[in-house]
C-alpha cells in the first residue's frame, strides 16, 4: 500500500505576476488538491524573499481553508524564533475553532530568512531546550484547561483545542528534539539531503512517550521530496529548471522570482540540494517517489512543486494524482 502524499506550498512568485496573484493560483491549486484526494497542504514561512508570499502561515491557511472541503491544513511551517507562542497558540486555535479539525500546526527552528531580518522578527529563542519550552507552553495552551505549563497565562481562543503539533527539521538536532518530545518529525528533506537517513535513525531511536509533550504513540516521520510530473520525461526535466534557476540564483546570492523553464542542459541547474526529486512522467515519477518512501519508511511524503506557469503545477497534481491514489 502506497503511503499518503501531502503538499508544501511556499506560494511562489512567478516574474511577471505578483503576490496577490500568487495567493489566488494558491489557492486554486488548494481547491485541485482538495478533490484528488492528497492528505495535507502546508504552508512554509518564509521572509524577505523576492518570490515567496507564504509569510503569513496563519492568514494563507484561512484563505485555503474557505477554499477547501475535506484536505487538512496547516504550517509547514512556523518559524517559532520569530512569533511570540502565546499568538501562535491563539492564532492556530482560532483557526481551528473556525474550521475544525482540519489543522496542524508545524513548528521549525530556523529563521526563514536571512539573519538581518530574523533579528527584526525575532521574539523566542532557537536554541534547542527553549524550543522544546515554547512546544511545551503551546500544548498547554491548546488543551482543556488552555493554560501554559510555566506561566499562569490563559489562552481561551485555543483551550481544548488540542492541535496537532509536528516538528520540521532538516538535521540530527531537530529530529532529536521530535524524539525527546514524543512528536511527529517532518524532514526537510526536499532541500537538505545531507542527513536524511541519520536524522530518521536519530528520531526513531530518541523517540520516547514518556515525555508530557507526546501525542502519538509510535514514530512518525514525514520526509519532503522535489516533484514535477508531466506528460512525458523530457517535458517534466524541462518545467523542472525554474526551480533549478532558484536554486542557482539562491547559490550566487541572487534571489529573483520563479523564472520560466529552459533547456535542461543548461550549466549549473543541477543543485546537489534538489537530489532528493521525483521528475518525470507520471510512471516515472511514481517509481521514484516509491524508492524514496522504502529509502526512507516515511509515513507519509510531502511533495513540493515550484512551476512558472500554475496550470503546470496543476496539471502535474493531477498526473500524479491519477497514477498514485
Amino acid at each position: 500500500m502506497r503511503v499518503p502524499l501531502s503538499i508544501l506550498d511556499l506560494v511562489s512568485i512567478s516574474e511577471g505576476s505578483t503576490a496577490q496573484q500568487a495567493i489566488a493560483d494558491s489557492m486554486s491549486a488548494a481547491r485541485v488538491a482538495d478533490r484528488l484526494g492528497y492528505t495535507r497542504l502546508w504552508f512554509a514561512e518564509h521572509h524577505n524573499t523576492e518570490n515567496i508570499a507564504s509569510s503569513a502561515t496563519a492568514l494563507i491557511i484561512a484563505e485555503a481553508a474557505h477554499a477547501t472541503e475535506r484536505i487538512r491544513l496547516g504550517s509547514g511551517g512556523v518559524m517559532l524564533p520569530n512569533h511570540a507562542p502565546l499568538m501562535v497558540a491563539e492564532q492556530y486555535g482560532t483557526l481551528a475553532n473556525v474550521h475544525g479539525d482540519r489543522i496542524d500546526l508545524g513548528l521549525g527552528r530556523a529563521p526563514g530568512t536571512d539573519m538581518m531580518t530574523a533579528q527584526a522578527l525575532s521574539r523566542s529563542s532557537a536554541e534547542p531546550q527553549a524550543f522544546a519550552q515554547s512546544i511545551y507552553d503551546l500544548q498547554g495552551w491548546f488543551s482543556a484547561a488552555g493554560v501554559a505549563h510555566s506561566t499562569p497565562i490563559s489562552s481561551a481562543v485555543s483551550a481544548g483545542t488540542e492541535v496537532p503539533i509536528w516538528v520540521l527539521g532538516s538535521t540530527v538536532n531537530g529530529a532529536s528534539i521530535a524524539g525527546q518530545l514524543g512528536l511527529p518529525f517532518s524532514l526537510a528533506s526536499h532541500f537538505a539531503p545531507d542527513q536524511i537517513d541519520e536524522a530518521i535513525r536519530v528520531y526513531r531511536d530518541s523517540f520516547t512517550t514518556e515525555s508530557a509533550t507526546a501525542q502519538i504513540d509510535r514514530p512518525q516521520v514525514m520526509a519532503g521530496i522535489n516533484v514535477m510530473v508531466a506528460d512525458s520525461d523530457a517535458e517534466a526535466e524541462r518545467q523542472f529548471t525554474s526551480v533549478g534557476q532558484m536554486f542557482a540564483g539562491m547559490a550566487r546570492g541572487q534571489r529573483g522570482k520563479l523564472r520560466p523553464p529552459v533547456d535542461p542542459t543548461t550549466p549549473g541547474l543541477d543543485s546537489p540540494m534538489l537530489s532528493i526529486k521525483a521528475v518525470g512522467s507520471p510512471s516515472t515519477a511514481a517509481r521514484q517517489l516509491e524508492e524514496f518512501a522504502e529509502r526512507t519508511g516515511a509515513d507519509e511524503l510531502i511533495t513540493v512543486t515550484y512551476a512558472h506557469d500554475p496550470a503546470v503545477r496543476e496539471r502535474s497534481l493531477e498526473l500524479l494524482a491519477d497514477v498514485w491514489f
